[in-house]
């Protein structure tokens, strides 16, 4: 049994949907990754299975519990845990007490990034864009969830600084047996880091395949971009 599975998930905003008939499963300690270009439903499908949208179809289920009514706060507190788009930190709080805002914050949790040693009392606003990424993964991974969605971890950042947090997302997977959901642009990176895929185009799956077939047929992946909406 796949810790998340998501079967035939239609979600939206209104009356209007933006996510149709979505399938997907990810194990433990294994990395999914969703494609697609912006349009897609990319964000809505994270949202949904978060408990922030309420699905107008479909189904959830985390470690084989059906989370049709239950709340976001509660799907966190279970074990689900979320790098937003935008990073989400708090400008105003220092390094520290932006850890200190998850419950079961560790201050450890910075030995994955050295350079935050540093850095502990120093606002969080000051930051550069790596650093501030490398706070909110480090502060989601705080919490020691058992599933991570992670959404758009390269928006604004360089190849290099993106590389290095990929990479550490691929350690903590392995090493805690962690689930990870991983929306990215970045569709190289992605797939170097991911162990599936699946593509979304207008809010429906496309293809999924190993992210090894995806990055040999780059004619097929360049396809069904062509087939979203920008």
């Amino acid at each position: 049994m796949s810790l998340l599975e998501v079967t035939g998930l239609v979600a939206g905003y209104g009356n209007n949907a933006a996510v149709h008939e979505v399938d997907i499963n990810v194990e433990a300690g294994e990395i999914v990754a969703i494609l697609g270009p912006n349009g897609a439903g990319k964000t809505t499908l994270l949202s949904t299975i978060m408990g922030f949208i309420r699905p107008m179809a479909g189904s959830v289920r985390f470690d084989g519990r059906d989370l049709r009514d239950t709340p976001s706060h509660r799907r966190i507190t279970a074990g689900m845990a979320l790098v937003p788009e935008g990073r989400g930190i708090v400008s105003g709080l220092t390094v520290a007490e932006n850890l200190r805002l998850v419950r079961r914050g560790d201050r450890s949790i910075v030995d994955l990034f050295p350079e935050l040693h540093d850095k502990l009392d120093r606002r969080a606003g000051l930051l550069s864009g790596g650093e501030q990424q490398m706070v909110a993964l480090a502060r989601a991974l705080a919490t020691r969830p058992r599933l991570l969605f992670v959404d758009e971890l390269s928006l604004g950042l360089g190849p290099r600084i993106v590389d290095r947090l990929l990479e550490r997302l691929r350690e903590a997977a392995a090493d805690r047996d962690l689930a990870v959901v991983l929306v990215e642009q970045h569709v190289r990176q992605a797939l170097h880091t991911a162990s599936r895929a699946h593509v979304l185009s207008l809010g429906r799956v496309t293809m999924v395949e190993t992210a090894q077939s995806l990055l040999a047929n780059r004619a097929a992946l360049e396809a069904s971009y062509l087939g979203g909406s920008s």
